[in-house]
């Protein structure tokens, strides 16, 4: 079968720096293909060029007869005034109706569209939205499409946890091709059918490996210990053709030009490889105080309300050197309120909350507020010389820039021209130049690429200080935090140890609720004579039906995921096979309720 869309040789550039070069790639009907790559090589340009916005300087972009695109991008934004029904509403309106399709069927649509991302609400005004809710609608208005590839650029920013899962249950079960650009390293391993990842250092600008992210990692590995032993074996031979060089005019005249002109060519060649392997790669060590007392924060049966609703109640809390503290619950649960209420921005309404003295707490702000957009990276780093102080001692602007994987030409650049990734690493740069007892960070992985999160793991292993963390980067939570607290938006806390026992609770509670339609139709009138006697039956069966039609999905996709399944080829089949045939009797059943419906308006 042909690819949907096929790029061939493509290349782009952007402020006369080479994003990538020479590109090429296929998206297959129904795979997921994982892209990742260094902050600033060009994975959001490289989507915007799939999608037809942006294009290549140079190559060909090959899309098959008929095959629909959605592209959902990182910050979504929407029309003012517009309730999360309307703006799906407005999605589908831009597009062509089907052929004798009546209103109430792309009703329909929209419906499964708002359910299948998790909205009860559907009425709510999208300015009332959080971040996280607000991708969720950029996917519904994606989805309503049915298309056939969906391009989603860092799907899983602004998402709490559930919504991170509920994701990965989505694209899991769903029929169309997805391009997901992400440093997600768990949701990499649970979705993924095929991983590329962009760099220079490999042939062709990409290394591509079928199956799961770990599969990626083992493959990749023994490419680069290959090329390790490449670059010592001609490190070596640089080497020895240096030694020659160095022996002088006599002995140069005996040998041949070519010899010499090889040499330069190894040594061009090695220097390249060199400078391809440093690329991008951040050197992070956030500054200690060095204050010895053990307890930095207490709270004590502290509260906090907020818009009339108690996010925190009752929660005794004590913060000391080593404590690494993770936040985990839903959107508006409290988090960032809590993380408010440690920096002392907040007051709490009960209880008590105390401060070693002079404390000092240093705050990373998820939305990058600190960050002048028009200023110049350089401004932005050191604002009144062309030095910064770290421990005590002067470093160039440049060679502070360049700890953080930016190259010299970047110093001029306005914050606003950098990529999501840079300008986290930029706001990083700033924070770790004060001495803090207490680190603050909300969402501090948004953007980074895998290379500066690993670097970003092991240095926040290594502060001695107390640590308070919100991400949904769930590898890193689970490597960096000694204790979780999860919130439940209701005031309720409890301690956790680990994200496992955060999943197993979850699985709880979703075992135990009652079981209902993932797309609950909307009140019916009651049916007019125009339903024969057996229509009224079969309309009054229909929610029942498409909820076991929707179960029996549900039960193909946890199968599917099942290793024992996917190990056998006719287990593995035979689910699939399930899972196809679910998802047509949804499909029909769908349609046979718009169409039941049609007839009494």
């Amino acid at each position: 079968m042909p690819p949907l869309l096929r790029l061939s040789d493509v290349s782009l550039s952007y402020g006369g720096r080479a994003l990538f070069e020479h590109v090429s790639l296929t998206v297959d009907a129904g795979e997921r293909l994982g892209v990742i790559g260094r902050n600033g090589c060009g994975k959001t340009s490289l989507l915007s060029g799939i999608a037809g916005e942006l294009p290549f300087d140079e190559g060909e972009r090959w899309i098959a007869k008929g095959v629909r695109l959605a592209w959902v991008v990182q910050e979504p934004s929407f029309p003012p005034g517009l309730t999360c029904r309307a703006a799906v509403e407005e999605a589908l309106r831009r597009l062509p109706a089907a052929p004798h399709e009546e209103p109430s069927a792309r009703d329909v649509r929209v419906t499964k569209a708002l359910a299948s991302l998790g909205f009860v609400a559907a009425d709510q005004a999208v300015e009332t939205l959080s971040g996280g809710w607000r991708k969720r609608l950029a996917i519904a208005c994606a989805l309503v499409s049915e298309p056939d590839v969906v391009l989603l650029d860092e799907p899983t920013n602004h998402l709490d946890l559930e919504g991170i899962v509920a994701l990965e249950d989505l694209i899991r079960s769903h029929p169309a091709a997805f391009v997901l650009v992400t440093h997600d390293r768990v949701f990499l391993e649970r979705t993924v059918t095929r991983m590329v990842e962009l760099d220079r250092r490999y042939p062709g600008g990409t290394f591509t490996q079928e199956g799961a992210y770990s599969r990626f990692l083992e493959k990749r590995a023994e490419l680069l210990a290959g090329r390790a032993q490449s670059m010592e074996s001609l490190d070596n031979r640089v080497r020895r053709e240096l030694e020659w060089l160095r022996r002088g005019p006599k002995a140069r005249a005996t040998k041949a030009q070519g010899r010499i002109d090889e040499a330069h060519r190894m040594m061009d060649e090695l220097a390249r490889m060199k400078s391809e392997e440093q690329i991008g790669r951040a050197e992070l060590d956030f500054v200690a105080s060095g204050r010895r007392t053990r307890r930095l924060v207490v709270a004590e049966k502290l509260g906090c309300a907020l818009g009339g609703r108690r996010l925190i109640e009752g929660l005794d809390l004590v913060l000391g050197p080593g404590r690494r503290l993770g936040l985990v619950g839903p959107n508006g649960s409290g988090k960032t309120t809590l993380l408010r209420l440690l920096a002392g921005e907040l007051l709490p309404d009960q209880g008590e909350l105390r401060f070693a003295e002079r404390l000092q707490v240093v705050t990373f702000d998820q939305h990058r507020r600190e960050l002048d957009p028009d200023q110049t990276l350089k401004t932005a780093l050191a604002p009144e010389s062309d030095a910064v102080v770290y421990r005590g001692r002067q470093i160039h602007v440049a060679g502070w820039a360049a700890r953080f994987g930016f190259e010299p030409g970047a110093l001029a650049q306005p914050v606003g021209r950098l990529s999501g990734g840079e300008r986290a690493r930029a706001q990083i740069a700033r924070l770790m130049l004060r001495p803090a007892d207490v680190l603050l960070l909300d969402e501090p992985t948004n953007d980074l690429d895998i290379a500066t999160l690993e670097v970003l793991e092991d240095c926040l292993l290594d502060f001695p200080g107390a640590l308070v963390l919100v991400s949904h980067d769930r590898y890193l939570v689970d490597r960096v935090c000694t204790t979780l607290l999860s919130l439940d938006g209701e005031g309720g806390t409890s301690y956790l140890a680990d994200l496992a026992q955060w999943e197993a609770e979850r699985k709880e509670r979703r075992d135990a609720a009652p079981k209902a339609s993932k797309a609950p139709p909307p009140t019916r009138p009651r049916a007019k004579k125009s339903l024969s006697w057996k229509e009224k039956r079969e309309l009054e069966g229909m929610e029942a039906a498409i909820e076991a039609a929707e179960a029996r999905l549900a039960e193909a996709a946890r199968a599917l995921d099942d290793p024992l399944v996917a190990s056998s080829a006719v287990d593995a089949e035979r689910w699939f096979k399930a899972q196809i045939q679910a998802r047509a009797d949804a499909d029909a059943l769908y349609a046979r309720w718009a169409e039941l419906e049609a007839k009494l308006s």
